[in-house]
């Protein structure tokens, strides 16, 4: 045992899928005890916050102390951030537009750098006019340059900013709590409530790593029921059929073939239909894959028992008067165990993309319990998040989902090289 041991984890394959699967169970037990709480509560009123660090405005007006910080750039960082690259590139659209039309006019591309802000300007405030009309311009597009340029107009002015207080006598705004200029800053530590969002947020304002290292958990618990229960009977029916024979054999084979002949997905999309949404919980399904999931691996049991019913030590065990179940669980069971193993990985594998594909079609858990790998790319998919640029609502989804089955396959493939004659090294 200790040999075999040594072996697989000198298989490269198999050392790195066991590395990337320990590195995500890692992440769900231990960043729960950083960020404890319930992982679909909603603390965002706005869809899709996009990842970055967010601090309360209110709490900032009362910091224990302001900086003045004369840094280079602020100003033209501040300028670029008001002048969105749409607007750059509308701009140097414009220009290019008017040089055509005009001959006395000579801009080309390379002349205009939308980085350089006050380049870019100083050409739009010399050549740009309401009264222009350049040829071919629609009417909307013409008053949309024109709010453009009235944006402009204001974009160098950096006032000072009031704050006001309601005087408790009065209840008028006409106490003044607190004189913002453009050079005073604040340690964001100082700033009492501060939460950093890594992932964003999803449509309902829920933290969507948090969601993420959930659903991962919920995932992970549903591939290892459904791989355990078709591991089980892919077994137990494989072990009868590969070595009693007879009518077992041609029995369990009937059922077989005929569960072959339908898709197992199309067969779980109509029993989870069936069930009924407010039945399916994440175990439910869970069982639901795993009693539709175990043909191919009593198919598979079957073959190999079959190749060592007829062996040496098996005949000698049945000389030997042993019952049917010693002469399985000591004679046979052993030297398929690697192979069972295997396919306890194959069927977690296939049972975690199985519940992503169901939750897509809206047939998975109930969505108020918990959160599922799936259900995420569901709710991204139904709310829309790849029309509206929220890349966090599905890519890192995707991305574990790939993880996880890629690196599951990579230790099948190990495991494979390992124990199996003709492919080890």
């Amino acid at each position: 045992m200790r040999n075999q041991l040594r072996q697989v984890f000198r298989s490269g394959k198999f050392l790195v899928g066991f590395i990337m699967l320990l590195a995500i169970l890692l992440l769900i037990i231990i960043y729960p005890l950083f960020n404890p709480g319930n992982p679909l509560e909603m603390i965002g009123y706005n869809s899709f916050i996009k990842p970055g660090t967010y601090f309360s405005l209110y709490d900032s007006l009362d910091v224990p102390q302001v900086y003045t910080l004369r840094l280079e750039g602020a100003d033209d960082a501040r300028i670029f951030s008001k002048l969105s690259l749409e607007d750059r590139e509308a701009m140097r659209d414009w220009l290019l537009m008017y040089s055509e039309q005009e001959e006395d006019i000579n801009i080309t591309e390379e002349e205009i750098d939308v980085e350089d802000t006050e380049a870019l300007l100083e050409l739009w405030w010399e050549h740009y006019s309401p009264d222009i009309r350049i040829s071919g311009m629609t009417i909307a597009d013409r008053r949309a340059y024109g709010r453009l340029d009235t944006r402009l107009e204001g974009l160098f002015d950096i006032d000072d900013y009031h704050v006001y207080a309601i005087d408790p006598e009065t209840e008028e705004y006409d106490i003044l709590h607190k004189e913002v200029t453009s050079m005073d800053y604040t340690n964001v530590r100082d700033v009492a409530n501060t939460r950093v969002l890594v992932l964003g947020t999803d449509n309902f304002g829920r933290d969507m790593l948090k969601q993420l290292v959930a659903a991962i958990a919920t995932s992970l618990q549903i591939g290892l029921i459904a791989g355990l229960i078709a591991t089980f009977i892919g077994l137990v029916l494989g072990l009868l059929a590969g070595y009693i024979g007879g009518f077992v054999d041609d029995a369990i084979m009937f059922v077989c073939n005929l569960l072959t002949v339908i898709p197992t997905f199309v067969l779980l999309i109509l029993i989870s239909f069936s069930i009924g949404q407010g039945a399916r919980s994440a175990t439910m399904v869970a069982i639901l894959i795993g009693l539709t999931a175990w043909v191919w691996t009593t198919r598979s049991v079957r073959s190999q028992v079959m190749s060592l019913r007829n062996r040496d030590h098996v005949n000698l065990s049945k000389l030997s008067g042993h019952s049917l179940p010693r002469i399985i669980s000591t004679d046979i069971l052993p030297y398929i165990a690697s192979y069972v193993v295997m396919a306890l990985i194959l069927q977690i594998s296939t049972a975690i993309l199985a519940e992503a594909g169901l939750s897509m079609l809206g047939l998975g858990p109930k969505t108020t319990e918990v959160p599922t790998l799936g259900l995420m790319m569901n709710w991204a998919m139904t709310y829309q998040a790849h029309l509206m640029g929220a890349w966090w609502a599905y890519y890192p989804v995707v991305l574990i989902i790939a993880i996880l089955s890629f690196s599951m396959n990579l230790m099948n493939t190990g495991l494979d090289q390992v124990f199996n004659p003709q492919l080890r090294d």
